[in-house]
């Protein structure tokens, strides 16, 4: 078969958004104008449409905010479309992913490698194909994953992972050192793999809000805020403002916590275990504010499509107690010399790295680069206070103090929109009736805690979802960890690990 051609489909397609069907030819020029005019590559997504299979790739700007999709229809005996890893570092990982789960090949890719696939995955079955049908038994084993060899006097490997004492999730990270310096780090991610994805489709939206808050469980409302924003965008469905403060609430509310248990795990990596005692006793509090709020520790529950509603609002005052507690934590850690100088120099991550990478959240800002979804794709009108960021340094000691000045800001936050909403917590709906007729697609952009979160959705014509895609920031954010961490030492890996805090969940779908 042959590429539909450009004139197929361009028209608006949902919120500040249009979508161009293109010729695979066209993809690389058209990518490289929009990422030359201040786009950047928010998604890449395979789709299986039954007699062919596409390929969809969002890019989004701001100062205007505006979202370009391109969409290039392949045949399914032959699907391909030309690598954009040159112009883009986040499209050649996206490009693999899509390679493993579709059977969609980036000709031209500089790192034609696996990414996501398993070794024991059985060659030619690609799972998020409609005929792929249920997992087949364990394949031959595709051979061992091709890690990086550094050679040379005095050089050896440490192999860490992937099963690691405690609670932290399977993650393969390979060292090649010489004495205690890191010459080269790989981390092989993606044990974890769930078919999430795959799992929403032919769900009603209402129904797959569950699976949403459960793509990494200390992101309840960062990814159900998104998925809901996504659905109500196919679906053209308006919302109460009093609606959005709250979610702008429970958004700042997720973010509380979660900083402050990093605050406290940071300093326990250094040998300051009283001090991350007292975080976690600050982040049991938050929790059981959480807790009277919503009914649930980890915000679960409040947001759905078309609305959402809470129990009660935070205690400000005790939020504002909270502020000042942890400001007298973070005060005692960077006084204390020892913390202090481990902290500062630590796994720096320059601007200029961080921007090519394409990283997102606390580890883009505390590299000096203004990149927050609550000012560049905002949900909410008025006068809502801006958060800002001065940081450019890039280490661990950025990244702490980034954290830092959040949880004060967010408190600031969340004090003007309880304010706002004056006693009243809904819950606030609007109908989430779906206009029938016509597959509709949905984009929504969060800030979540970790950073951006973009989901999109595409909904039949009987309502339910036949494709769901995810993109957690630490899908972005993970290569930019062993960059950090070239020329450091062993001893510095936890304390980074924990600096960047990736989620091993979001980021393995």
């Amino acid at each position: 078969m042959t590429n539909a051609p450009s004139s197929a489909f361009s028209s608006a397609a949902g919120y500040r958004r249009t979508a161009r069907t293109i010729a695979a030819a066209e993809l690389p020029d058209r990518a490289q104008a929009l990422l030359e005019h201040g786009h950047r590559l928010a998604l890449v997504a395979g789709h299986d449409d039954g007699d062919a299979l596409r390929a969809v790739y969002l890019f989004t700007a701001t100062g205007p905010e505006r979202r370009v999709e391109l969409h290039v229809r392949l045949d399914p005996a032959d699907p391909r479309v030309p690598s954009l890893a040159g112009l883009s570092f986040a499209a050649g990982r996206f490009e693999r992913e899509m390679r493993d789960l579709f059977g969609i090949v980036p000709t031209d890719h500089p790192l034609p490698r696996r990414l996501v696939r398993h070794f024991h995955w059985p060659a030619g079955w690609y799972p998020m194909l409609s005929a792929a049908g249920d997992p087949p038994e364990f394949g031959d084993v595709d051979g061992p994953y091709p890690f990086r060899t550094v050679e040379g006097t005095g050089v050896y490997e440490i192999p860490v992972g992937p099963v690691h004492a405690g609670m932290i999730e399977p993650g393969h990270f390979r060292f090649s050192v010489v004495g205690e310096t890191i010459l080269n780090l790989k981390a092989r991610l993606w044990f974890v793999h769930k078919g999430l994805e795959k799992l929403f489709q032919g769900r009603r939206p209402e129904l797959a809000i569950e699976l949403a808050e459960r793509v990494s469980g200390d992101t309840a409302v960062g990814h159900s805020l998104a998925f809901c924003q996504a659905v109500e965008d196919a679906c053209g469905i308006p919302l109460p403002q009093d609606a959005l403060r709250l979610r702008a609430m429970l958004l700042e509310l997720e973010r509380l916590y979660n900083h402050v248990t990093d605050l406290g795990a940071l300093c326990n990596d250094v040998g300051h275990s009283l001090l991350n005692t007292h975080a976690q006793r600050v982040r049991e509090q938050l929790l059981r504010i959480n807790d009277d709020v919503t009914g649930h520790r980890l915000l679960r529950g409040a947001i759905r499509p078309g609305g959402a509603g809470v129990r009660t609002l935070p205690d400000l005052d005790q939020l504002a107690a909270i502020g000042a507690d942890v400001a007298e934590i973070v005060d005692l850690a960077l006084s204390n010399t020892v913390v202090a100088d481990r902290f500062t120099g630590t796994a720096i991550l320059t601007t200029a790295q961080a921007s090519d990478l394409g990283t997102l959240g606390y580890v883009a800002r505390a590299s000096g680069l203004a990149v927050d979804a609550r000012h560049d794709h905002p949900f909410l009108d008025g006068d809502f206070p801006r958060v800002e960021h001065a940081r450019t340094d890039g280490d661990v000691l950025a990244r702490f103090l980034v954290r830092a000045e959040e949880i004060a800001q967010s408190i600031g936050v969340i004090t003007y929109l309880a304010g706002e909403l004056a006693g009243r917590t809904g819950p606030f709906t609007s109908s989430v009736d779906r206009p029938g007729g016509v597959t509709r697609s949905g984009v929504g952009i969060v800030e979540g805690w970790r950073g951006t979160i973009v989901h999109r959705v595409e909904i039949t014509t009987d309502g339910t979802l036949s494709r769901v895609k995810i993109v957690d920031p630490s899908f972005f954010n993970w290569p930019a960890l062993p960059v950090a961490l070239a020329d450091t030492i062993v001893p510095d890996f936890p304390l980074t690990n924990k600096s960047f805090n990736l989620s091993y969940a979001g980021n393995d779908l």
